[in-house]
């Protein structure tokens, strides 16, 4: 009866689930029994709420999951290039080829790659940045299980072309790429894969859009007036919040232009913000820098602030005299374009921010206005202290 119900151990797999690609059982056997003893309430709950399927094999777990709207940072976080993504898919197809634990050398794979590669410039692995780009592909697939090392080092091929490792593949090659209801080749788009997504649930679309997004985006914003998910969510606040909240570790917040779910703490099976990155420190003090701006700079009607790059340096400025004496040496000594650039990215990143692409006016999004961060007061104590001592000497 216990395993009916939806208790801590189904939230801590639900967690899992959403955080992993898969859970293998040879790599996380825990995790995997975790899933498999609530198998049953994850799945009712899954297929409910969100419209995924929840696949149980004997040698993986997995939850097939698609977002409402692909992001950039939806991406392969290790991947640099349009170019690893090709790689990818090539040596994809080479595996797909090989039998399970059929052993191969670098050479061959590179080999069936650069015959595989589309364009018309082809792959060079004379070229460093391809050979380089085809050590993160390898490294991927390692990462995710896909092939083993048996012999030799991957990296070293970045340096020397004539550098032989040898893999292994195995039984997970198999079932990394998820099916489609058609062949692939007969879609035209993105947008076309993922409305055949939606064709295929039964019922309750709005509902399992409004959950995907607020448990795949840092946070949902409204983009209008008339915008039906950002109604749903607050039409139905509270029994979102009930739900989310029993079935989940975070809390769900609702403002006028924006929606977002928060955890009271920390926990390290999800990747969080602010996280352990220093320029997430950067992030919370410009977001203070901002705050005491708003007078001269106001948001509209939808939360936005909008700052010409000039401006946006101008902040990045002051950011960089009243804080950087408590920063690492990389941050002190960076220039202020280069700390300008990082925090475009990474806060553009966490949907803090856009640059419109007409006009390259920074756009601060109402997610930034709910984050701060400062030094504890004892730190400019003793910081002062220091500086008088420095006087002295």
């Amino acid at each position: 009866m216990e395993r009916d119900l939806f208790d801590e151990k189904a939230r801590e797999a639900l967690s899992l689930l959403f955080e992993r690609f898969w859970v293998l059982r040879d790599h996380d056997p825990e995790g995997y029994q975790l899933i498999r003893e609530r198998e049953k309430v994850l799945t009712r709950y899954i297929e409910d709420k969100f419209g995924f399927r929840l696949i149980v094999h004997r040698y993986f777990i997995k939850m097939e999951k698609t977002p409402v709207e692909p992001k950039p940072w939806m991406g392969i976080s290790s991947f640099q290039k349009p170019m690893d993504y090709a790689i990818l898919c090539c040596a994809l197809a080479f595996l797909e080829e090989k039998a399970v634990d059929e052993q191969f050398l670098l050479s061959t794979i590179c080999e069936d790659i650069q015959g595989m590669y589309p364009g018309e410039l082809g792959i060079d692995w004379t070229n460093y940045e391809h050979r380089k780009s085809l050590v993160r592909v390898i490294r991927f697939l390692t990462d995710y299980h896909l092939l083993e090392t048996i012999d030799g080092e991957t990296d070293r091929f970045a340096l020397d072309e004539e550098q032989e490792v040898l893999y292994e593949v195995t039984v997970y090659s198999r079932y990394f790429m998820r099916s489609y209801p058609k062949d692939l080749f007969q879609y035209e788009s993105v947008e076309d894969i993922l409305q055949a997504e939606w064709d295929q649930q039964r019922d309750g679309e709005r509902r399992k859009r409004v959950y995907r997004q607020l448990m795949f985006s840092p946070v949902v914003y409204r983009k209008g007036n008339d915008d039906p998910d950002f109604y749903y969510i607050r039409n139905m606040q509270r029994r979102l919040r009930d739900d989310l909240e029993s079935h989940t570790p975070f809390r769900l917040e609702i403002f006028k232009n924006a929606a977002m779910l928060t955890i009271p703490e920390n926990k390290s099976v999800f990747t969080l913000f602010p996280g352990q990155r220093a320029i997430h420190d950067l992030v919370l003090q410009l977001a203070k820098v901002l705050r005491e701006k708003r007078k001269t700079h106001p948001p509209n009607e939808m939360g936005e602030i909008h700052l010409t790059p000039g401006e946006f340096h101008d902040r990045v400025r002051e950011l960089k005299t009243r804080f950087s004496h408590g920063w690492s040496k990389q941050y002190r000594e960076a220039t202020e374009e280069a700390i300008a650039d990082e925090l475009i990215a990474v806060m553009a990143e966490w949907e803090m921010l856009h640059t419109e692409g007409d006009t390259g006016m920074i756009v601060i999004r109402p997610l930034a206005g709910r984050v701060t961060g400062d030094y504890p007061s004892d730190y400019y104590d003793k910081w002062q202290e220091a500086k008088q001592d420095d006087t002295r000497e």
